[in-house]
Protein backbone atom coordinates (compact mmCIF):
# COMPACT_ATOMS: atom_id res chain seq x y z
CA UNK A 1 0.00 0.00 0.00
CA UNK A 2 0.77 3.40 -0.35
CA UNK A 3 0.17 6.19 2.20
CA UNK A 4 -2.63 7.37 0.84
CA UNK A 5 -4.22 3.62 0.10
CA UNK A 6 -3.16 2.57 4.02
CA UNK A 7 -5.18 5.58 5.60
CA UNK A 8 -8.04 4.71 3.34
CA UNK A 9 -8.46 1.43 4.65
CA UNK A 10 -7.83 2.39 8.17
CA UNK A 11 -10.42 5.01 8.15
CA UNK A 12 -12.53 2.19 6.68
CA UNK A 13 -11.84 0.07 9.71
CA UNK A 14 -9.80 -2.66 7.87
CA UNK A 15 -6.17 -3.25 8.46
CA UNK A 16 -3.84 -1.50 6.51
CA UNK A 17 -0.40 -3.24 5.68
CA UNK A 18 0.86 -1.25 8.87
CA UNK A 19 -0.26 1.67 10.89
CA UNK A 20 -0.91 4.61 9.39
CA UNK A 21 1.54 7.48 11.09
CA UNK A 22 0.41 11.37 11.25
CA UNK A 23 2.83 14.29 12.44
CA UNK A 24 1.76 17.76 11.45
CA UNK A 25 -1.70 17.10 9.43
CA UNK A 26 -3.38 19.73 11.71
CA UNK A 27 -3.74 22.17 14.38
CA UNK A 28 -4.01 19.32 16.93
CA UNK A 29 -1.41 16.34 15.53
CA UNK A 30 1.26 18.99 14.83
CA UNK A 31 5.08 19.83 16.94
CA UNK A 32 6.53 22.78 18.15
CA UNK A 33 8.54 24.99 16.18
CA UNK A 34 11.53 24.47 18.33
CA UNK A 35 11.38 20.73 18.61
CA UNK A 36 11.08 20.32 15.35
CA UNK A 37 14.07 21.90 14.60
CA UNK A 38 16.11 19.49 17.13
CA UNK A 39 14.21 16.62 15.37
CA UNK A 40 15.56 17.86 12.15
CA UNK A 41 18.92 17.18 13.02
CA UNK A 42 18.83 14.04 15.29
CA UNK A 43 16.89 12.76 12.01
CA UNK A 44 20.50 14.13 10.29
CA UNK A 45 18.84 16.33 8.03
CA UNK A 46 19.74 19.90 6.61
CA UNK A 47 18.93 22.50 9.08
CA UNK A 48 17.51 25.27 8.18
CA UNK A 49 14.52 27.94 9.58
CA UNK A 50 11.37 26.07 10.72
CA UNK A 51 8.68 27.55 9.06
CA UNK A 52 5.45 28.25 10.78
CA UNK A 53 2.18 26.42 9.80
CA UNK A 54 0.51 28.13 12.68
CA UNK A 55 1.53 31.33 14.86
CA UNK A 56 -0.48 31.09 17.38
CA UNK A 57 0.59 27.89 18.74
CA UNK A 58 4.05 28.65 16.94
CA UNK A 59 3.57 25.21 14.99
CA UNK A 60 6.20 23.95 12.45
CA UNK A 61 5.28 22.97 8.83
CA UNK A 62 6.42 19.69 8.49
CA UNK A 63 8.78 19.19 5.49
CA UNK A 64 8.49 15.74 3.04
CA UNK A 65 11.82 15.12 3.85
CA UNK A 66 10.82 14.69 7.61
CA UNK A 67 7.66 12.52 6.67
CA UNK A 68 9.57 10.44 4.55
CA UNK A 69 12.29 10.14 7.52
CA UNK A 70 10.20 9.54 9.90
CA UNK A 71 7.60 7.32 7.35
CA UNK A 72 4.35 9.36 7.77
CA UNK A 73 1.45 9.00 5.91
CA UNK A 74 -0.53 12.12 6.02
CA UNK A 75 -0.63 15.73 5.13
CA UNK A 76 -2.19 18.56 6.00
CA UNK A 77 -4.06 20.83 3.28
CA UNK A 78 -4.13 23.70 5.22
CA UNK A 79 -6.25 27.09 4.39
CA UNK A 80 -4.00 29.65 3.37
CA UNK A 81 -4.91 32.15 5.77
CA UNK A 82 -3.54 31.86 9.66
CA UNK A 83 -4.68 31.83 12.94
CA UNK A 84 -4.54 35.89 13.20
CA UNK A 85 -5.93 36.07 9.91
CA UNK A 86 -2.59 36.66 7.97
CA UNK A 87 -1.58 35.28 4.95
CA UNK A 88 1.08 32.68 4.42
CA UNK A 89 3.47 33.98 2.12
CA UNK A 90 6.15 36.41 1.47
CA UNK A 91 7.93 34.79 4.99
CA UNK A 92 10.11 36.51 6.96
CA UNK A 93 12.66 35.78 10.19
CA UNK A 94 11.69 35.52 13.36
CA UNK A 95 13.14 34.11 15.83
CA UNK A 96 11.29 32.25 19.18
CA UNK A 97 12.08 32.42 23.13
CA UNK A 98 14.33 29.95 22.96
CA UNK A 99 16.59 31.13 19.95
CA UNK A 100 15.27 28.71 17.18
CA UNK A 101 15.51 30.33 13.99
CA UNK A 102 12.38 30.23 12.16
CA UNK A 103 10.05 31.37 8.89
CA UNK A 104 6.94 33.88 9.81
CA UNK A 105 3.94 34.97 7.38
CA UNK A 106 5.26 38.34 5.99
CA UNK A 107 2.44 40.17 7.16
CA UNK A 108 2.41 39.17 10.73
CA UNK A 109 3.36 42.33 12.93
CA UNK A 110 4.86 42.12 17.12
CA UNK A 111 5.86 44.33 19.56
CA UNK A 112 8.01 43.33 22.11
CA UNK A 113 7.95 45.43 25.89
CA UNK A 114 10.63 45.79 28.67
CA UNK A 115 9.94 42.28 30.48
CA UNK A 116 10.42 40.47 26.95
CA UNK A 117 6.59 39.57 26.43
CA UNK A 118 6.17 39.48 22.76
CA UNK A 119 2.45 40.63 21.37
CA UNK A 120 1.22 40.19 17.89
CA UNK A 121 -1.83 41.71 16.22
CA UNK A 122 -5.02 40.94 14.56
CA UNK A 123 -4.45 40.76 10.48
CA UNK A 124 -1.28 42.52 10.77
CA UNK A 125 -2.97 45.74 12.04
CA UNK A 126 -0.84 48.08 14.90
CA UNK A 127 -3.89 49.98 14.78
CA UNK A 128 -5.57 47.57 16.13
CA UNK A 129 -5.19 46.69 19.94
CA UNK A 130 -2.80 43.35 19.97
CA UNK A 131 -4.74 40.07 20.41
CA UNK A 132 -1.92 37.84 21.39
CA UNK A 133 0.82 37.48 23.51
CA UNK A 134 3.78 35.37 24.14
CA UNK A 135 5.69 35.53 27.73
CA UNK A 136 9.85 35.70 27.64
CA UNK A 137 9.98 32.11 27.61
CA UNK A 138 6.87 30.59 26.44
CA UNK A 139 6.22 28.39 23.59
CA UNK A 140 3.28 29.29 22.54
CA UNK A 141 0.91 32.60 22.23
CA UNK A 142 -1.92 33.32 24.52
CA UNK A 143 -5.08 35.49 23.92
CA UNK A 144 -5.84 38.69 25.43
CA UNK A 145 -8.91 38.97 26.42
CA UNK A 146 -10.33 42.47 24.56
CA UNK A 147 -14.45 42.21 24.95
CA UNK A 148 -14.55 42.84 28.64
CA UNK A 149 -17.84 42.90 30.06
CA UNK A 150 -21.21 42.31 27.99
CA UNK A 151 -24.43 44.02 28.33
CA UNK A 152 -27.07 41.32 28.86
CA UNK A 153 -29.66 43.32 27.89
CA UNK A 154 -28.56 43.93 24.51
CA UNK A 155 -27.47 40.40 23.53
CA UNK A 156 -27.48 39.86 19.55
CA UNK A 157 -25.64 37.01 18.17
CA UNK A 158 -25.40 37.89 14.96
CA UNK A 159 -24.13 40.93 15.38
CA UNK A 160 -21.62 40.46 17.83
CA UNK A 161 -20.09 37.78 16.03
CA UNK A 162 -20.67 39.41 12.54
CA UNK A 163 -16.85 39.71 11.87
CA UNK A 164 -15.68 36.33 13.20
CA UNK A 165 -17.02 34.43 10.09
CA UNK A 166 -16.82 34.23 6.48
CA UNK A 167 -17.27 32.77 3.42
CA UNK A 168 -14.37 31.49 1.74
CA UNK A 169 -13.28 34.12 -1.61
CA UNK A 170 -12.37 32.84 -5.30
CA UNK A 171 -8.67 33.49 -4.09
CA UNK A 172 -9.38 30.83 -1.32
CA UNK A 173 -10.97 28.45 -3.36
CA UNK A 174 -8.33 28.67 -6.38
CA UNK A 175 -5.53 28.13 -3.52
CA UNK A 176 -7.50 24.98 -2.28
CA UNK A 177 -7.69 23.72 -5.88
CA UNK A 178 -3.98 24.28 -7.25
CA UNK A 179 -2.67 22.88 -3.78
CA UNK A 180 -5.02 19.91 -3.51
CA UNK A 181 -4.11 18.56 -7.27
CA UNK A 182 -0.50 19.45 -6.15
CA UNK A 183 -0.87 16.81 -3.07
CA UNK A 184 -2.95 14.05 -5.12
CA UNK A 185 -0.75 14.26 -7.94
CA UNK A 186 2.81 15.09 -7.04
CA UNK A 187 2.64 13.15 -3.65
CA UNK A 188 1.11 9.18 -2.04
CA UNK A 189 -0.01 11.14 1.32
CA UNK A 190 -3.17 10.66 2.42
CA UNK A 191 -4.98 14.60 2.92
CA UNK A 192 -6.72 15.98 5.40
CA UNK A 193 -8.17 18.83 4.61
CA UNK A 194 -8.23 22.10 7.37
CA UNK A 195 -11.65 23.38 6.76
CA UNK A 196 -12.86 23.80 9.75
CA UNK A 197 -16.59 25.52 10.23
CA UNK A 198 -18.07 23.01 12.65
CA UNK A 199 -16.25 24.62 15.66
CA UNK A 200 -19.17 25.47 17.57
CA UNK A 201 -18.10 26.99 21.27
CA UNK A 202 -14.78 26.50 20.98
CA UNK A 203 -13.13 28.44 23.69
CA UNK A 204 -9.77 29.35 21.82
CA UNK A 205 -11.87 31.32 19.35
CA UNK A 206 -14.00 33.16 21.75
CA UNK A 207 -11.43 36.04 21.99
CA UNK A 208 -11.04 36.23 18.19
CA UNK A 209 -7.92 37.01 17.58
CA UNK A 210 -8.10 37.88 13.82
CA UNK A 211 -10.34 39.78 14.88
CA UNK A 212 -9.30 43.54 14.58
CA UNK A 213 -10.47 46.08 17.58
CA UNK A 214 -12.81 45.37 20.83
CA UNK A 215 -15.05 41.90 20.11
CA UNK A 216 -18.46 42.02 20.99
CA UNK A 217 -20.98 39.99 23.07
CA UNK A 218 -19.80 36.97 25.27
CA UNK A 219 -16.33 36.05 24.64
CA UNK A 220 -14.99 35.37 28.64
CA UNK A 221 -14.55 31.35 29.12
CA UNK A 222 -16.40 31.85 32.46
CA UNK A 223 -19.15 33.88 30.79
CA UNK A 224 -19.38 31.40 28.58
CA UNK A 225 -20.04 28.11 29.93
CA UNK A 226 -22.49 30.18 32.39
CA UNK A 227 -24.09 31.19 29.06
CA UNK A 228 -25.51 27.55 28.25
CA UNK A 229 -27.50 28.46 31.36
CA UNK A 230 -28.40 31.85 31.63
CA UNK A 231 -28.70 32.68 27.44
CA UNK A 232 -28.93 29.16 25.63
CA UNK A 233 -31.21 31.39 22.68
CA UNK A 234 -28.09 33.44 22.06
CA UNK A 235 -25.63 30.00 21.45
CA UNK A 236 -28.21 28.52 19.27
CA UNK A 237 -28.48 32.21 17.42
CA UNK A 238 -24.78 32.14 16.82
CA UNK A 239 -24.25 28.31 16.41
CA UNK A 240 -27.46 29.06 13.12
CA UNK A 241 -25.45 31.24 11.91
CA UNK A 242 -21.89 29.31 11.99
CA UNK A 243 -23.90 26.38 10.69
CA UNK A 244 -24.81 28.34 7.68
CA UNK A 245 -21.48 29.50 6.99
CA UNK A 246 -20.23 26.43 7.35
CA UNK A 247 -22.55 24.71 4.64
CA UNK A 248 -21.37 27.10 2.10
CA UNK A 249 -17.97 26.56 2.81
CA UNK A 250 -18.80 22.87 2.43
CA UNK A 251 -19.86 23.71 -0.66
CA UNK A 252 -16.80 25.61 -2.06
CA UNK A 253 -14.27 23.15 -0.40
CA UNK A 254 -16.16 20.38 -2.31
CA UNK A 255 -15.87 22.38 -5.23
CA UNK A 256 -12.85 22.70 -5.07
CA UNK A 257 -11.35 19.90 -3.71
CA UNK A 258 -13.34 17.06 -5.22
CA UNK A 259 -12.04 13.49 -3.88
CA UNK A 260 -8.50 14.71 -3.57
CA UNK A 261 -8.95 15.02 -0.10
CA UNK A 262 -9.97 11.46 2.22
CA UNK A 263 -10.92 13.22 5.66
CA UNK A 264 -12.32 16.84 6.60
CA UNK A 265 -11.48 18.43 9.57
CA UNK A 266 -14.49 20.31 11.23
CA UNK A 267 -13.85 21.11 15.00
CA UNK A 268 -11.43 21.71 17.93
CA UNK A 269 -13.88 22.28 20.26
CA UNK A 270 -12.94 20.69 23.69
CA UNK A 271 -15.71 19.11 25.71
CA UNK A 272 -13.90 17.17 28.09
CA UNK A 273 -11.66 18.19 31.03
CA UNK A 274 -9.15 16.44 33.19
CA UNK A 275 -11.20 14.79 34.77
CA UNK A 276 -15.10 15.30 33.26
CA UNK A 277 -17.38 17.35 30.25
CA UNK A 278 -17.22 20.81 29.78
CA UNK A 279 -20.64 20.35 29.35
CA UNK A 280 -23.95 17.88 30.57
CA UNK A 281 -25.06 15.01 28.11
CA UNK A 282 -28.31 16.90 27.67
CA UNK A 283 -26.74 20.58 26.66
CA UNK A 284 -24.89 18.74 23.96
CA UNK A 285 -27.81 17.05 22.91
CA UNK A 286 -29.69 20.45 23.20
CA UNK A 287 -27.06 22.49 21.89
CA UNK A 288 -24.68 21.42 20.20
CA UNK A 289 -25.60 17.91 18.22
CA UNK A 290 -27.78 18.98 15.64
CA UNK A 291 -25.38 21.21 14.16
CA UNK A 292 -22.93 19.06 14.50
CA UNK A 293 -25.47 16.32 12.66
CA UNK A 294 -26.46 18.57 10.11
CA UNK A 295 -22.75 19.24 9.10
CA UNK A 296 -21.52 16.05 9.27
CA UNK A 297 -24.72 14.70 7.26
CA UNK A 298 -24.12 17.41 4.50
CA UNK A 299 -20.69 15.93 4.51
CA UNK A 300 -21.24 11.77 4.28
CA UNK A 301 -24.44 12.99 1.39
CA UNK A 302 -22.23 14.46 -0.88
CA UNK A 303 -18.51 13.03 -0.39
CA UNK A 304 -16.47 10.71 0.22
CA UNK A 305 -14.68 12.08 3.18
CA UNK A 306 -14.37 10.98 6.46
CA UNK A 307 -15.06 13.62 9.79
CA UNK A 308 -12.80 15.13 11.97
CA UNK A 309 -13.27 16.08 15.24
CA UNK A 310 -10.79 17.53 18.23
CA UNK A 311 -11.73 17.11 21.68
CA UNK A 312 -9.73 17.19 24.69
CA UNK A 313 -10.20 15.58 28.16
CA UNK A 314 -12.75 13.00 29.06
CA UNK A 315 -15.82 12.79 27.04
CA UNK A 316 -16.83 8.96 27.45
CA UNK A 317 -20.20 9.90 28.46
CA UNK A 318 -20.80 12.05 24.89
CA UNK A 319 -19.41 9.54 23.18
CA UNK A 320 -22.82 7.74 21.73
CA UNK A 321 -24.22 11.17 20.96
CA UNK A 322 -21.08 11.77 18.89
CA UNK A 323 -21.51 8.60 16.96
CA UNK A 324 -25.20 9.43 16.43
CA UNK A 325 -24.28 12.68 15.40
CA UNK A 326 -22.31 11.29 12.54
CA UNK A 327 -18.66 11.73 13.71
CA UNK A 328 -16.27 9.89 11.92
CA UNK A 329 -12.70 10.52 13.63
CA UNK A 330 -11.99 11.27 17.33
CA UNK A 331 -8.45 12.89 18.19
CA UNK A 332 -6.68 13.84 20.74
CA UNK A 333 -7.95 9.86 22.50
CA UNK A 334 -6.61 11.73 25.84
CA UNK A 335 -6.08 8.43 27.48
CA UNK A 336 -4.80 9.94 30.54
CA UNK A 337 -8.19 12.10 31.31
CA UNK A 338 -10.89 10.08 33.74
CA UNK A 339 -12.47 7.33 32.47
CA UNK A 340 -10.45 6.93 29.00
CA UNK A 341 -9.48 3.69 29.19
CA UNK A 342 -7.63 2.66 25.92
CA UNK A 343 -9.06 -0.73 26.19
CA UNK A 344 -12.52 -0.06 26.56
CA UNK A 345 -12.35 3.30 24.07
CA UNK A 346 -11.17 0.41 21.37
CA UNK A 347 -13.65 -2.25 22.42
CA UNK A 348 -16.37 -0.23 23.23
CA UNK A 349 -16.38 2.22 20.06
CA UNK A 350 -13.60 1.58 17.95
CA UNK A 351 -16.23 -0.32 15.78
CA UNK A 352 -17.62 3.30 15.12
CA UNK A 353 -15.18 5.87 15.49
CA UNK A 354 -11.26 5.86 14.21
CA UNK A 355 -8.92 7.26 16.91
CA UNK A 356 -6.74 9.45 15.49
CA UNK A 357 -3.73 9.99 18.14
CA UNK A 358 -4.03 8.16 21.47
CA UNK A 359 0.05 6.91 21.24
CA UNK A 360 1.97 8.80 23.90
CA UNK A 361 0.83 11.13 26.44
CA UNK A 362 2.31 14.45 26.09
CA UNK A 363 1.36 16.14 29.54
CA UNK A 364 4.00 13.89 31.33
CA UNK A 365 5.34 10.62 29.18
CA UNK A 366 6.89 11.94 26.41
CA UNK A 367 8.14 15.80 27.59
CA UNK A 368 9.20 14.08 30.86
CA UNK A 369 9.40 9.96 31.29
CA UNK A 370 12.49 8.22 30.23
CA UNK A 371 13.04 7.01 26.50
CA UNK A 372 11.88 3.37 28.24
CA UNK A 373 8.93 4.70 29.45
CA UNK A 374 8.35 6.22 25.92
CA UNK A 375 8.74 2.90 24.18
CA UNK A 376 6.58 1.09 26.77
CA UNK A 377 3.34 3.42 26.80
CA UNK A 378 3.55 3.54 22.60
CA UNK A 379 4.05 -0.12 22.09
CA UNK A 380 1.14 -0.64 24.30
CA UNK A 381 -1.36 2.25 22.78
CA UNK A 382 -0.49 0.55 18.86
CA UNK A 383 -1.02 -3.10 20.24
CA UNK A 384 -4.44 -1.47 21.79
CA UNK A 385 -5.80 0.73 18.71
CA UNK A 386 -4.06 -0.75 15.69
CA UNK A 387 -5.87 -4.05 15.32
CA UNK A 388 -8.87 -4.38 13.32
CA UNK A 389 -8.09 -0.51 11.41
CA UNK A 390 -9.80 2.87 12.73
CA UNK A 391 -6.53 3.58 13.86
CA UNK A 392 -3.93 6.37 12.85
CA UNK A 393 -0.86 7.05 15.13
CA UNK A 394 -0.44 10.69 16.79
CA UNK A 395 0.59 11.75 20.07
CA UNK A 396 -1.82 13.44 22.52
CA UNK A 397 -2.32 16.63 20.86
CA UNK A 398 0.73 18.38 19.64
CA UNK A 399 4.52 17.72 20.67
CA UNK A 400 4.88 20.97 22.81
CA UNK A 401 7.87 22.80 22.76
CA UNK A 402 11.37 21.31 25.40
CA UNK A 403 10.47 17.95 24.42
CA UNK A 404 13.63 15.90 24.70
CA UNK A 405 14.68 14.63 21.33
CA UNK A 406 15.82 11.38 22.76
CA UNK A 407 12.13 10.72 24.00
CA UNK A 408 10.68 11.54 20.30
CA UNK A 409 13.32 9.23 18.33
CA UNK A 410 12.18 6.41 20.99
CA UNK A 411 8.61 6.95 19.87
CA UNK A 412 9.08 7.07 15.93
CA UNK A 413 11.75 4.14 16.42
CA UNK A 414 9.25 1.81 18.14
CA UNK A 415 6.80 3.04 15.61
CA UNK A 416 8.78 1.46 12.92
CA UNK A 417 9.86 -1.38 15.30
CA UNK A 418 5.17 -2.42 15.87
CA UNK A 419 5.01 -1.50 11.74
CA UNK A 420 7.74 -4.13 11.06
CA UNK A 421 6.42 -7.07 13.20
CA UNK A 422 2.98 -6.18 12.24
CA UNK A 423 3.87 -6.65 8.47
CA UNK A 424 5.32 -10.27 8.97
Amino acid sequence: MNSRQRLITALNHQQPDRVPLDLGATSQTGISASTLYQLRQALGLKQKPITIQEPAQILGKVDEDVLQALGADVVGLWNPINTLGVKNENWKPWMTPDGTPTLMAGGMEFSVDDQGMTYVYPQGDRTSPPSMRLPSDGCFFDNIDRGGEFDEDNLDARRDFAADFGVFDDDTARYLEQESRRLATDTEFGVVGMCGGGGFGDVFTLPACWVKGKPQGIRKMEDWLMAHLLYPDYLHELFSMQADIALKNLEIYRQAVGDRVQVIWLSGTDFGTQNGTFTSVEHYRELYKPYHKKLNDWVHANTAWKTFYHTCGSIVPLLDDFADAGIDILNPVQCSAAGMDPTMLKQKHGHHFTFWGGGVDTQQTLPFGTPEEVRREVRERLRIFSPGGGYVFNTIHNIVGKTPVDNLMAMYETVKEFQKESAK
